[in-house]
């Protein structure tokens, strides 16, 4: 196969931009909020083309400290994001969001390097950083529909049990529907990736089973972590507002 890849240059990269002006100008047109949802858009564009030129040198590194801090960086700010739905209660639950992350999106991070990649050596940042991003990434998403869930469910009175089996459930299906979607619907991003760079479509899917496996287990169980850790919190906060 064809292991070229089409480089995308700057002004066709461009033209990328139009359904997102279009997607914008709707928001406005309709008297929505159009800043901040711009403001994201802007704030990706710096981020990766940062980011690209970063990793660059990240990808070069021979030891594992930059590739750990980088990892570091990564759990602290999706901490922070994944409590953006319920802003009024980030202070209280950071810490409990932070060590929901390291549990689900490090265990699974390291099942997956090691047990089923077996990379050598442990931090070959090429493998950690594009797969430790997809995991807390997702993670950091399943986290933060299930944190305002659960909060919203505890605003109707329901019991911190109830509450926290809906909460769950919510979390997780925009990863269980993407499990039905994969293959039929669409072709994620790994899989993309691979095929576009002229890997074998048949080597592509087993990775892209991998990364299905590795998103849905990590966010899972982030998401239950967060559940079960934020209850003392969240009631004891409750408690106080009563």
């Amino acid at each position: 196969m064809n292991s070229s890849i089409q480089i995308i240059s700057l002004s066709h990269l461009a033209i990328s931009i139009i359904p997102v002006g279009v997607v914008i100008y709707i928001l406005y047109h309709w008297s929505l909020d159009y800043k901040y949802p711009l403001y994201a858009i802007l704030r990706m564009l710096v981020q990766l083309l940062l980011i690209g030129y970063f990793l660059v040198y990240i990808f070069d590194a021979t030891c594992a400290w930059p590739i750990l801090l980088v990892l570091m960086i990564m759990v602290l700010t999706s901490s922070w994001i994944a409590l953006g739905t319920i802003k009024q209660k980030r202070k209280i639950l950071y810490l409990k969001t932070l060590v929901s992350l390291c549990i689900g999106g490090g265990f699974v991070l390291i099942l997956i390097t090691q047990g089923v990649l077996e990379i050598t050596p442990w931090y070959l940042p090429r493998y950690m950083i594009p797969l430790a991003g997809m995991i807390f990434a997702n993670s950091m998403n399943s986290i933060s529909l299930a944190a305002e869930r659960l909060i919203s469910e505890l605003e109707q009175n329901k019991s911190y049990e109830n509450a926290r089996q809906i909460a769950l459930k919510a979390s997780l299906i925009p990863m269980t529907n993407s499990l039905f979607a994969v293959g039929l619907v669409s072709l994620p991003g790994m899989m993309t990736g691979q095929i576009l760079s002229g890997i074998s479509p048949f080597v592509a899917a087993r990775y892209q089973i991998m990364v299905m496996c590795m998103i849905y287990g990590a966010s899972g169980i982030a998401a239950a972590c967060f559940l079960v850790l934020v209850r003392k919190d969240i009631d004891l906060h409750n408690h106080q507002n009563n």
